[in-house]
């Protein structure tokens, strides 16, 4: 008999920043590197023989989970990777439920019906996933693999060894982030005793963001919002500093609309269904010498804030910054703004400096960003 151990990979950067994530091939996030620890300790003495992965680096990344305590290669196969959602690759999960909500309802309550041009079909992503899985299980005659892959990809995998439609949602869930399913393979026939145990993980790192509410976007030009983004831009500077002593909307404004004439994609309004949630505002010239991206504002309304709603914006400026090729993301922040260092620093920020401010010193922070996904197993 072979056993199958099928994992979800860890939290990745589409999970979290509410994208859709699909083949973009993201980072990990420090939850992830945290799930992935806890996960390796799970398999620390089980007699593992072959280690399985989808070639995309999140998945990777969750396999070194278990080559931590075996010394056994990652064997990569793309027939493991995510269903492919082509035009929807790496936008907001909001952006795209608002534009086409007929089709993004029916990719999350009707996959058996969904269909895309330019994308997989559910029925696509189960045929290449049990014909790898059929491969790996007779080249393991009597021997423990693991398989790591992406939540779509398993759903599709247990629907068909259960039997169940792809749309049973009940039977077969989307598995949380390192969620295990067990198999058994023998005399040419799969069962399965475990569906998503996640177990091994703390509850702090078993939280879904998938219950944090997603923020949709919208570009603008600031000329036509002065008011509201000289409003933000006060509060904000309150936030960080307790007055306005120091504070020049004129010079900020007239920025923005400089960041917006580079590139029409610099200024964003969020949203929460219909109300105003927050902006953000990159400047995407500074740094481009050096090959790092700028953020020049990133700010939520005050009822919006410590609800997990930050990363959403910080999201937008990862995946602008990583389109244009960028390695790092640099911004500034009051030395004395606690709530805002710490949360930058949770999010993968260091300080390279201190630098005179206004009113207190400020940190120059860095987010460095991953390009070649080989380099980060």
């Amino acid at each position: 008999m072979t056993e199958i151990y099928v994992i979800r990979h860890v939290q990745a950067e589409g999970n979290l920043y509410r994208h859709m994530q699909g083949h973009w091939d993201g980072d990990v996030t420090p939850v992830g590197r945290q799930q992935r620890d806890f996960l390796a300790l799970r398999f620390k003495d089980i007699p593992v023989d072959a280690v399985y992965s989808s070639d995309l680096y999140r998945a990777r990344f969750t396999a070194s989970a278990i080559t931590k305590f075996h010394a056994l290669p990652i064997q990569c196969d793309r027939r493991l990777r995510e269903i492919n959602i082509g035009p929807w690759e790496a936008a907001p999960f909001a952006n795209v439920r608002r534009e086409q909500p007929e089709l993004f309802d029916a990719f999350l309550y009707d996959p058996a019906h969904f269909y895309m041009p330019g994308a997989e079909t559910y029925h696509d992503v189960q045929a290449r996933v049990i014909d790898a899985l059929l491969e790996i299980a007779e080249k393991n005659p009597n021997r423990t693999v693991v398989i790591t892959t992406h939540g779509i990809a398993i759903r599709c995998m247990l629907a068909k060894l259960l039997g169940v439609s792809l749309n049973d949602n009940e039977t077969v869930p989307i598995f949380h982030n390192t969620g295990v399913a067990h198999l058994c393979y023998e005399n040419g026939r799969f069962t399965v005793d475990m569906i998503d145990d996640a177990s091994h993980l703390p509850p702090e790192l078993l939280r879904r963001v998938s219950d944090i509410p997603a923020l949709r976007d919208v570009c603008v030009n600031p000329a036509r919002y002065r008011d509201l983004y000289e409003s933000c831009y006060a509060d904000a500077w309150v936030a960080a500093h307790g007055n306005l002593a120091g504070f020049d909307a004129e010079t900020y404004y007239l920025s923005a609309c400089d960041h917006y004439r580079r590139d029409n994609e610099s200024v964003k309004l969020l949203y929460e269904e219909e109300n105003f949630a927050g902006l953000i505002d990159l400047d995407t010239a500074r740094g481009a010498h050096a090959d790092y991206g700028w953020i020049s504002l990133l700010y939520l309304r005050p009822e919006y804030r410590n609800r997990g709603l930050g990363v959403q914006l910080l999201g937008r400026a990862v995946a602008k910054y990583r389109k244009l090729g960028r390695r790092a993301i640099r911004l500034h922040v009051a030395e004395d703004n606690k709530a805002a260092v710490a949360f930058y620093r949770a999010n993968g920020f260091e300080e390279l400096s201190r630098v005179p401010g206004a009113q207190a010193p400020l940190l120059l922070m860095e987010k460095k960003l991953m390009r070649h996904a080989d380099d980060y197993v």
